[in-house]
């Protein structure tokens, strides 16, 4: 299989994953901000370290389930219901209109880069979701789980986390100048993956039976 093309899958479903405004980009587009490019940059790279690790864990356990189908099984039910449940929330009932996020107070004298890793390491969503991610990839035969595919997956979804990480930095000011047509257009955007990653687990459930 194309180590490339499997370097592209964990970029791309990382990347996505990142998309949501969420603790560590917000926090990486802040530093950025207030002491410049360059520390949020390190902040970055610190969290990327962590999701590496993260995400090789995670196809790590993939690799178990998909050997005990009947887990796999009651996973992609689960699944399906929470993607569901986003994607009615994103396209539904979310509002256009911003929260104001909450600025972290940071005290440490630490550098960034351990600020980062910090960070990263308390927010374990990368696990659960690149596991499911991996399993559902192999289940349609885009991915193996032999060590050089999953070298490659991971690598490139350290790629994509800190490709969104810098797009959050360089382009903050805009995205929280957006009007509220556009935060709607970005919940549109949320909901439409989340739509598109349900129908994918439907199919692959109703293909078992």
């Amino acid at each position: 299989m194309d180590i490339t093309f499997i370097f592209l899958l964990g970029l791309f479903f990382a990347f996505i994953g990142v998309i949501p405004p969420g603790l560590l980009n917000m926090t990486a587009a802040k530093i950025s901000l207030k002491e410049g490019h360059s520390r949020g940059i390190m902040f970055s790279i610190g969290v990327c370290v962590i999701v590496f690790f993260q995400t090789y864990i995670a196809s790590i356990f993939a690799r178990y389930l998909s050997k005990h189908h009947e887990i796999v099984d009651i996973l992609q039910r689960v699944a399906l219901i929470i993607f569901i449940l986003i994607t009615v929330y994103y396209l539904l009932i979310a509002k256009s209109n911003p929260k104001q996020q909450v600025e972290p107070k940071i005290r440490s004298k630490h550098s960034r880069f351990f600020h980062g890793v910090f960070l990263s390491a308390i927010n374990v969503f990368p696990i659960p979701y690149q596991a499911y991610m991996t399993i559902t990839l192999a289940s349609v035969g885009l991915l193996s789980f032999d060590q050089t595919s999953i070298i490659s997956y991971v690598s490139g979804a350290t790629m994509g986390t800190f490709v969104m990480l810098y797009m959050y930095i360089f382009f903050f000011d805009k995205v929280k100048s957006k009007s509220f047509t556009s935060q709607k257009n970005m919940n549109r955007i949320i909901g439409g993956i989340t739509g598109i990653i349900s129908i994918i687990t439907l199919v692959n459930i109703i293909r078992e039976f």
